[in-house]
């Protein structure tokens, strides 16, 4: 079945970064129109003008609710309020033990990691309803289910997204509007390297294929 993203536009959150890197190839191969946001201008510009006019970028600090609204406003503003496709990538880790985990630990992955991304579909999605159509696609995790050592915070704000999702995705499925999770296991990015350096064999035990997955695997389900 060949697959084509022409005419659809699409926003995705950490877009310069990973997986956000890999969901950007993949659906500029299908030649989608693509906003990404991160908070690097100078990484997002980078790897924006490998792709123009075909990608461009906002910087937005996902921690902030108010540039939550202001990237929602650009991208709407810059797809004439048509925006097709919202994937939620953006993500951080903040790890530590529960006993020594600090208040802004915590306040951070939530922040960035899940109530982002509601605020920031909660802003499109007028737009997505007036069209009658629209595709979210969140990016959680396997430990949303299992849960981490030393990552409740960041297990929290995964299974939170699971959560947000299929509430979403009831009450918009009549407005021809679908809202998925993606939910990787261990995937190889700049974020999970060191964590991959010391426990390799350890994680690799874990992983009945043997090995970790990569972006790019990542994206072709984001992208299908």
């Amino acid at each position: 079945m060949n697959i084509s993203l022409s005419g659809k536009n699409v926003l995705v959150t950490g877009g310069a970064g990973g997986i956000g890197v890999e969901i950007v190839k993949s659906m500029h191969s299908l030649n989608a129109n693509i906003i990404i946001s991160g908070s690097n201008e100078q990484k997002l510009k980078s790897f924006a003008d490998k792709f123009n006019p075909k990608v461009n970028y906002v910087v937005a600090n996902l921690s902030k609710i108010k540039e939550v609204e202001n990237l929602a406003d650009n991208a709407l503003t810059k797809f004439n309020n048509k925006l097709d496709i919202l994937v939620n990538n953006a993500g951080i880790t903040r790890d530590n033990l529960v006993l020594r985990m600090k208040e802004t630990e915590w306040n951070e992955v939530i922040n960035i990691n899940l109530n982002s991304a509601f605020f920031l579909t909660k802003k499109v999605m007028k737009s997505m309803i007036k069209n009658r159509f629209g595709r979210i696609i969140n990016i959680s995790s396997v430990v949303g289910s299992s849960g981490n050592p030393g990552q409740s915070n960041y297990s929290a704000s995964k299974a939170g997204i699971e959560g947000m999702s299929k509430s979403m995705a009831i009450e918009f499925a009549s407005r021809n509007i679908t809202v998925n999770c993606v939910a990787p296991g261990f995937i190889e990015t700049e974020m999970t390297r060191e964590l991959l350096a010391k426990n390799a064999e350890a994680i690799r035990k874990n992983i009945p294929l043997g090995r970790v997955g990569f972006p790019h695997e990542v994206a072709s389900l984001v992208s299908f």
